[in-house]
């Protein structure tokens, strides 16, 4: 086959970048089922469970920190996001657009697409945690930040690889994928756990109470870590995913939704994912005596089927993943194709892969980056549902060709500061941030609106 055909087959993978997406593309609830399970029943999980362990959770905070997470993050997925993503079709950044105006869009999606990039390139380091244990590879610990090894680095690169091809083919590729592997990840995150539990002195289902509050949730964190509440437990996994849900990353993939309430779908997501996942993981974590790395504890608990998970798992992560850092892309580099922008996400994704300190430090970098893209998602709900029912435009970029929507940019870039400015832990900085992007976002544009027609003489 020819390079030229090759080019000429990847340029037909058109995904409705700049256009609402066709009706008769549209997708069916299975299809996000499949994609909100196989993207969450994934390579973060083998992180974030252990280290919830590492942070002393007690067993009641961690479950129940959980359920009420979980589900506040699933009413947002579906009465935020899916709602305006079935009703424009347009993909979040797009819609950003005529909302803020090109030139704030350019610099959004830049910091968009880059945060999409690590997070993308954390889920690479865990799948290479798995790929480098034949070869021996020496394993990043929890105070590494620099590559460790020169096989670490010849790793990265060949999962990122993978990583890429599949991001380039697009959604229904993805889609099929995280269909078709996360029932399997979930049987081996439970299978490990059970197999591992008589270790920990769990010789029937009776003693699992007592075995999750003496050797797994102790409340005692390890050495040189903060301790962990209910309520970090909680806000963590409502806002683990606050840059997909509030912050309307999702409207990417639920754009295709033939229906708003298909963002329940998320609840495979949350809960087959965040809640079965993290527990599982975080008894892998003390099985294995506090080992962190993803690849050496699901090995410990099933072996190479363990280690394939761990490999799966990343990778139905970082695809989709990766397709919102190429659509991100996309919009500042408009003469590209869209396999284009996201070969060249792949790449800044897989050198970014190479640092283990984004395995490591994920909590924190969750929190961090959720906290930035989180503004501008709060804009397009007000924009959409709030200034409307208060006689205000929406959408003023567009209809008045503004290159920077003023009150956006103030909104985004105050809601940011005044957060970091907080004395609270990160974890806890959207919560406040959600009402202050939301009040700064509709007061400023009245402001902004009110004058404009007071100077014209009459009604918007």
């Amino acid at each position: 086959m020819s390079a030229g055909t090759v080019t000429e087959r990847l340029d037909a993978l058109y995904e409705f970048d700049r256009e609402p997406v066709r009706e008769d593309r549209l997708q069916h609830f299975s299809n996000f089922a499949g994609l909100y399970a196989g993207e969450h029943v994934a390579g973060t999980e083998f992180i974030i469970g252990p280290l919830f362990v590492s942070h002393g959770v007690t067993a009641p905070d961690f479950f129940l920190g959980l359920i009420a997470g979980n589900i506040l993050a699933v009413l947002c997925w579906a009465l935020c996001c899916a709602p305006v993503a079935v009703r424009t079709r347009l993909t979040f950044y797009w819609q950003l657009r005529r909302v803020c105006g090109p030139a704030l869009n350019f610099v959004y999606c830049i910091v968009n697409a880059l945060m999409w990039c690590i997070l993308a390139g954390a889920m690479i380091g865990v799948s290479a945690t798995a790929v480098g244990l034949p070869f021996g590879m020496p394993m990043p610990q929890l105070t590494d930040f620099y590559p460790t090894s020169a096989s670490w680095v010849a790793v990265v690169f060949g999962v990122g690889a993978v990583v890429v091809v599949l991001a380039i083919l697009g959604f229904e590729r993805i889609a099929w994928f995280g269909k078709v592997c996360s029932p399997w990840m979930c049987l081996v995150f439970i299978g490990a756990a059970i197999a591992v539990l008589p270790k920990l002195g769990c010789a029937s289902p009776g003693d699992f109470w007592r075995v999750a509050n003496e050797k797994i949730w102790t409340g005692v964190p390890f050495g040189g870590q903060s301790k962990f509440t209910f309520w970090h437990v909680m806000f963590f996994a409502w806002f683990c995913n606050i840059a997909w849900h509030i912050g309307m990353g999702d409207m990417s993939v639920l754009r295709y939704a033939r229906k708003w309430w298909y963002g329940f779908a998320s609840a495979f997501g949350m809960f087959f994912g965040h809640f079965i996942a993290w527990t599982c993981s975080g008894v892998l974590c003390a099985a294995a005596q506090g080992g962190i790395a993803p690849g050496p504890i699901a090995y410990g608990g099933a072996g190479i089927a363990g280690a394939v998970c761990v490999v799966i798992a990343g990778w139905t992560t970082a695809n989709p993943t990766l397709y919102r850092a190429g659509l991100a892309f996309q919009v500042v580099t408009p003469n590209w194709a869209r396999w284009k922008v996201t070969l060249a996400a792949g790449v800044v994704t897989t050198i970014a892969a190479c640092f283990p300190a984004l395995v490591m430090k994920l909590l924190d970098f969750v929190a961090v980056y959720g906290l930035i893209l989180m503004p501008m998602g709060v804009v397009i709900l007000a924009d959409y549902w709030i200034l409307p029912r208060l006689g205000l435009r929406s959408e003023v970029a567009a209809r008045d060709g503004l290159t920077v929507n003023w009150a956006a940019a103030i909104a985004w870039l105050a809601t940011v500061g005044i957060c970091v400015a907080m004395g609270i832990e990160i974890f806890f900085k959207s919560f406040p941030g959600i009402l202050i992007a939301l009040v700064l976002y509709v007061g400023i544009s009245a402001l902004f609106q009110r004058r404009a027609v007071a100077r014209a003489g009459g009604a918007p």
